[in-house]
């Protein structure tokens, strides 16, 4: 990539202190040395179960929490401290329920208009409302006018999402992060919205994050993916190689989980998921496994797996893996089997 990026993590942790009845107290360890680099014009997504800390690192860009360690780079300069309103114009969220993100009690036309108020005090009413017929119209809400005066319940999930997306749209960012924007949405018009978000980032020149758990989504729209364990990443690159060439167990179990018709040979979900003892819950991010966090879970787990924390392998092309497999010279078994029959086959060995 020879442009710089417009927003970066780098090497960002976020713990969370949670005290209990008795004054007690634990810590959670949401997100731990996570790195990300969002250039404009393309996308990235951030893909992993729920609970694998994607959300926590969407809200540390947005500045909505501060890492505990790490730090936020914008355009190259590193932020701190109270996020500006000059922050927030740049760098927008769009949260997972659309319905949420809409004051209930106050009309489309309040909801864009507000956030042209508070951004630029110059404008006159006459030139919000026609930037808010505009803004509507680029997300696809035609006519515009016909939406000024709805109220939020008066439309459908995938109108109110893109009342959000215009409303983000309103103050000029450079940068759009998308926490699950279309997982409360109607299937039939997901495809739709993951279109918008490609125009917009094509049209307008704006970075995305797109953060999801649907590993099948990540693959039409983004050009970036990675894929995040337990609080940590595991493994990043361009998306053909991380999904056609997965390079950590985790994600073969991403990947195999998902629906794909052009995939021959492979277990079906209900067949993959049939055996849950086996396959084990994830970890508790208040007590993670020693060693990599995925060990408890993972089929091709090795004496040092439970002990010591795998580096970041670069595996060629951009692509890179955080797992002990590599190092070992056994990377080429992820690729031999299925998750399941790699599964199976561990639990033979222990029975046997």
């Amino acid at each position: 990539m020879s442009t710089a990026p417009v927003l970066s993590a780098v090497d960002v942790t976020k713990h969370f202190v949670v005290r209990g009845a008795v004054g007690d107290s634990a810590v959670v360890r949401a997100v731990e040395n996570a790195s990300v680099d969002l250039h404009a014009g393309r996308i990235v997504a951030v893909v992993g179960e729920s609970g694998s800390g994607k959300t926590t690192l969407a809200r540390m860009l947005a500045r909505f929490y501060d890492p505990t360690a790490g730090e936020i780079r914008l355009d190259g300069v590193s932020v701190s401290g109270r996020p500006t309103r000059a922050y927030h114009q740049d760098v927008q969220l769009i949260f997972q329920d659309p319905f949420g993100s809409l004051n209930p009690v106050h009309r489309v036309r309040h909801n864009l208009d507000r956030a042209l108020r508070i951004h630029d005090r110059r404008m006159s009413a006459a030139e919000r409302r026609r930037r808010a017929v505009e803004l509507l119209e680029r997300v696809s809400l035609t006519p515009g006018e016909d939406f000024l005066d709805k109220f939020p319940h008066e439309l459908s999930g995938g109108q109110r999402q893109r009342v959000v997306i215009a409303r983000a749209l309103a103050v000029g960012p450079k940068v759009l992060l998308g926490d699950e924007p279309i997982s409360m949405l109607d299937v039939s018009i997901r495809l739709e919205m993951l279109n918008l978000l490609d125009r917009l980032r094509r049209e307008d020149g704006l970075a995305l994050l797109y953060i999801t758990h649907d590993i099948a989504s990540a693959r039409y729209v983004c050009d970036d993916v990675i894929v995040m364990y337990a609080g940590e990443m595991v493994e990043g690159g361009p998306k053909d190689e991380v999904i056609a060439r997965p390079a950590h167990p985790y994600t073969k179990l991403l990947v195999e989980s998902s629906p794909d018709p052009d995939r021959v040979g492979t277990v079906s979900r209900d067949e993959l998921f049939d055996d849950a003892e086996a396959l084990g819950e994830p970890p508790s991010l208040i007590e993670p496994p020693e060693g990599c966090r995925f060990h408890p879970r993972c089929p091709f787990a090795m004496e040092r797996c439970r002990s010591e924390a795998p580096p970041r392998t670069d595996v060629g092309g951009g692509h890179w893996a955080r797992c002990w497999l590599h190092q070992e010279g056994r990377a080429h078994e992820i690729g031999e089997s299925t998750f399941a029959a790699a599964l199976t086959r561990r639990d033979e060995q222990v029975r046997a």
